[in-house]
């Protein structure tokens, strides 16, 4: 006799690097779960810069573990929802709860995720909320972290103020009390106000690397004016994050910019460049949600995809018109 039939969901998977055509809808096996994992009912999920670029499959760096495809087959690596059931050495979360985290395959009906990728969610958020705040959050909170991470008082740049990341990284460096300043275009500057920036800088109409005003930390989320040119922003004693760049070559789209920030930093005592590529961290998504649950981060949603319509917000993000993330929701 042949043994139960194997639960299935729904899930969009990807056999091919490429446009969101490649995306496709099926009916699937449910993940088995892992002693260390916990099965999420996955209410939501984000999609992010990295998504895009797994899509794409550019820059070709991004083949060396999967040359033809993505590793994953089931695409989308951040989410919320609720947890359906715990492998057999988790003991800090348990059926019912609600949770956000950072894994893989999440657009689907269920992801299997380590428990140590996964944090309580903010009982002020929605599920779409909190599916939007993982990766491009922690992204965001690590460009202000540490050494990088304003005073109160001190002067904040972030360039791409109104993206996925940049939106996180005005609400972050007001929470610290930092003045910010964000540039955007036109169509996203009463965004980047809501979000509470102090000054607006619409780089369709205004040059703000001919500002006068000199920044503390700039945070550049979108890596199309050169390095130095920036520095000349800079306070003597400033840093410049280089958190993203949005256009480059196919093989390294763009990040040969920060190698060679690497190389130069060492010789740079004053105006210091920071390049960075930023990790999954549990305490920092901790802090986030600390943040969200003192009503000093609100993640902006601009629009919410069904499951079976995730292509369209990958091109929905290709047009770059959205303000702030897109979630998709099974």
């Amino acid at each position: 006799m042949s043994g139960p039939a194997a639960a299935t969901m729904r899930a969009i998977t990807q056999d091919r690097y490429g446009t969101p055509d490649t995306l496709t809808l099926r009916d699937v096996e449910r993940p088995r779960l892992r002693d260390d994992h916990v099965l999420v009912r996955v209410r939501a999920a984000g999609i992010h810069r990295g998504d895009r670029i797994l899509l794409a499959g550019r820059p070709y760096a991004v083949r060396i573990v999967g040359p033809r495809a993505p590793r994953h087959r089931i695409a989308g690596t951040e989410g919320a929802g609720e947890v359906h059931s715990v492998g057999s050495a988790v003991t800090e979360f348990a059926p019912g709860d609600e949770v956000l985290g950072w894994g893989t395959s999440m657009f689907a009906e269920f992801a299997s995720v380590p428990a140590k990728n996964l944090v309580p969610k903010p009982a002020a958020l929605t599920f779409e909320q909190a599916a939007a705040l993982p990766i491009s959050g922690m992204t965001a909170i690590q460009a202000l972290d540490g050494r990088t991470r304003p005073r109160p008082g001190q002067q904040v740049l972030v360039i791409g103020a109104a993206g996925g990341v940049g939106t996180f990284a005005v609400q972050i460096a007001k929470a610290y009390g930092a003045e910010v300043t964000g540039v955007g275009s036109t169509t996203k500057a009463d965004l980047i106000r809501s979000l509470g920036a102090d000054h607006v800088v619409d780089y369709t109409r205004e040059d703000y690397t001919r500002s006068p005003r000199r920044y503390d930390i700039i945070v550049d989320l979108i890596g199309d004016r050169p390095v130095g040119l920036l520095r000349q922003l800079l306070t003597p004693t400033g840093t410049l994050v280089m958190a993203g760049v949005e256009k480059g070559g196919p093989v390294l789209g763009g990040f040969e910019r920060n190698l060679a920030a690497l190389l130069y930093a060492p010789l740079v005592r004053q105006r210091r460049v920071r390049p960075l590529s930023s990790v999954g961290r549990r305490p920092d998504l901790l802090a986030l949600t600390e943040l969200a649950d003192a009503g000093h981060l609100v993640p902006a949603v601009d629009r919410t995809y069904p499951l079976g319509r995730t292509a369209e917000a990958f091109r929905y993000l290709a047009d770059e018109h959205a303000r702030g993330k897109v979630v998709v929701t099974p």
